[in-house]
C-alpha cells in the first residue's frame, strides 16, 4: 500500500535536500506493505533516479532499510523498527491506552488498536490482539492513510477547522477498494457523521471484508489519539456497529479521564458481549 500523500522536498542546501529526501523515502516505505524499487520511489517521490539510488545505498548501508529477498524492492529494516518502538514507548499515551484496549478486547473479542495523528497519516501506537483465529497485519509503528481508516477519521473529526484545511488542502484521496471515499466533499460529510455519532467507521474502505470502528480521545477540544476495534464484516455486522461504537466511546472517555486526572465515567456494558 503506498503513501496517501506525495512528498514535496522544498528547495534548500544540498545537505538539507538529502536529509529531507532520505526521510521522505523512509516515510514512504513505512506506509507500504510490498516495498518499492528504486524506479518506483524516484517516480512517486519526484526525486531524480540517480539521487534515489545514492540515498537507497546510504540508508541500506546504515542498516535502516533492506532489500527484499528475490526482488528489487526495498523495505524498512528491524533496526528502524526498533528505534520507532523505543520512541513510541517514550510516549506515555501508549501505556495509558493499553488497559483500555484490553477492556475493549474483553468486551468485543475483536482486535483493538490505538493511534495518533502524525502529519498526513495515522500511526499505530498500541495493539491488543482479539480472541479467536482471525489476526490482522497491523503493528505498533505502522502508518496508515487517514481517509479510509476509522482511526484516521476519528482523529480528524476533532481537529480545528484551520488544521483540517491545512491537512486536507493537498491531501490525495487514494482509492483502495470500491468503497473508499475519494473526494474532499464526501469526506467532509463523513467527518460530520463521525462528530454526530461520536465514533467513526471504516466500512471496507481500506480492505474488502474488514470493518473497523474508532472513537477519538479529545482533550481541550482536540483529538490527541483514538482507539479502535477491527474485525471482519461477519464479526462486526452492520446491526452491531452502533453497539460497538458505544464501547469505543466509553473506552475513549475513560482514557480522556485518565489523561485529565479525573474519575472514570461509569462504564457501560460491563458484561462481556461479543461484537
Amino acid at each position: 500500500m503506498g503513501s496517501s500523500r506525495k512528498h514535496n522536498v522544498q528547495p534548500g542546501s544540498a545537505a538539507t535536500n538529502s536529509v529531507q529526501r532520505s526521510f521522505a523515502i523512509l516515510e514512504f516505505l513505512n506506509a507500504s506493505r510490498r516495498g518499492w524499487n528504486i524506479s518506483e520511489l524516484s517516480r512517486k517521490l519526484d526525486i531524480p533516479k540517480s539521487s534515489t539510488h545514492v540515498l537507497i545505498n546510504i540508508l541500506s548501508g546504515l542498516g535502516y532499510i533492506q532489500q527484499a529477498q528475490l526482488s528489487n524492492r526495498f523495505q524498512l529494516s528491524p533496526k528502524l523498527y526498533g528505534l520507532g518502538r523505543r520512541a513510541l514507548h517514550a510516549t506515555p499515551l501508549s501505556e495509558v491506552m493499553l488497559p483500555h484496549l484490553h477492556w475493549l478486547v474483553q468486551q468485543t473479542s475483536l482486535t483493538a488498536h490505538a493511534g495518533i495523528l502524525e502529519k498526513h497519516h495515522v500511526v499505530f501506537i498500541q495493539k491488543v490482539d482479539g480472541q479467536g483465529m482471525v489476526k490482522f497485519d497491523t503493528y505498533v509503528g505502522k502508518c496508515s492513510p487517514l481517509h479510509c481508516t476509522s482511526l484516521g477519521k476519528a482523529l480528524l473529526s476533532s481537529q480545528t477547522p484551520e488544521m483540517l484545511q491545512s491537512m486536507l488542502s493537498k491531501y490525495t484521496f487514494d482509492r483502495f477498494t470500491r468503497k473508499t471515499i475519494v473526494s474532499l466533499p464526501a469526506f467532509m460529510s463523513e467527518l460530520d457523521r463521525v462528530r454526530e455519532q461520536g465514533y467513526a467507521v471504516d466500512n471496507e474502505e481500506e480492505e474488502l471484508g474488514v470493518r473497523c470502528v474508532a472513537s477519538p480521545i479529545v482533550v481541550d477540544g482536540v483529538a490527541v489519539g483514538a482507539v479502535s476495534v477491527t474485525g471482519t464484516v461477519t464479526q462486526i455486522p452492520p446491526e452491531n456497529v452502533a453497539a460497538v461504537g458505544e464501547r469505543l466511546r466509553t473506552a475513549a472517555s475513560n482514557v480522556q479521564a485518565q489523561l485529565c486526572n479525573r474519575p472514570f465515567p461509569a462504564r457501560n456494558g460491563a458484561r462481556k458481549k461479543s461484537a
